[in-house]
């Protein structure tokens, strides 16, 4: 999987601007040649350190079902977040299919009222309480993500590489599940409470029709943001290696 990245460009000063040789200079001040390959001179200890805090922050990612709506990051740093998460979560063929929909205040309120009312109308009478508490738990964020695929995006792809026309729909998922991934950890990274779900494709027409959105999104997941009321709950781990093979 490959990404195209797209680049803001920002007014800078002429000495501020890229300079090749420069920049070769300082990158090849920082790497020593060995027999097989360059390692930088951070060395490995500095290296490990610098996996070890990606991996911490995996580790810390939890789901969030309390959530209130004290804003304790600004809007415009969930937005960034997402913006930089969907330019360099990679996606098959360089085929940038993820689409991003980002909902605050009022807006957010108007997807769970809406994902309620839809309910209302096919879960039974005496079990819908429960279902409306779940509800309040995820509008009781500030902010609620919807994640989509551009189907148009997949299609074509389909008609030009025909022998994988199969495999496209597979991989649009995989690539957003990936963006799903690193938004939910940078935003946990953050501070905020964030869980993962799915009323998709109950809610799809109404969430088109309100956001006028191209018919082409097709909505993959939902996920509510807000500042953490309670601890996640405990997690049980599956042994190792009944999960994972390793041949040398």
């Amino acid at each position: 999987m490959t990404h195209r990245t797209i680049f803001t460009v920002l007014p800078c000063a002429m000495d501020e601007m890229y300079d090749e040789t420069k920049l070769r200079s300082s990158f090849d001040s920082r790497r020593t040649r060995v027999s097989k390959g360059y390692h930088t001179k951070l060395g490995k200890a500095d290296g490990t350190i610098m996996s070890n805090a990606f991996l911490d922050a995996v580790k810390k990612r939890r789901t969030y079902y309390g959530l209130s709506k004290e804003q304790i990051v600004p809007a415009d740093r969930i937005v960034e977040i997402v913006n930089e998460a969907v330019l360099h979560t990679p996606s098959a063929f360089n085929s940038q299919s993820a689409r991003v929909v980002v909902l605050f205040g009022e807006q957010s309120d108007k997807l769970w009222e809406m994902t309620k009312e839809t309910l209302r109308r096919i879960v039974p009478a005496d079990q819908f309480a429960a279902t409306e508490a779940k509800l309040r738990g995820f509008a009781s964020g500030y902010a609620t993500l919807l994640f989509f695929e551009d189907q148009a995006v997949v299609q074509s792809l389909q008609r030009q590489f025909a022998a994988f026309a199969d495999q496209f729909p597979i991989w649009s998922n995989q690539s957003s599940a990936m963006l799903q991934f690193v938004v939910w950890t940078a935003l946990e990274q953050e501070g905020l409470g964030a869980s993962l779900q799915h009323y998709n494709p109950l809610i799809d027409e109404s969430v088109a029709k309100t956001w006028n959105l191209p018919g082409e999104w097709k909505l993959i997941a939902q996920m509510p943001v807000g500042k953490p009321t309670q601890a996640p709950g405990d997690k049980s781990y599956q042994p190792l290696e009944e999960r994972v093979r390793v041949f040398k």
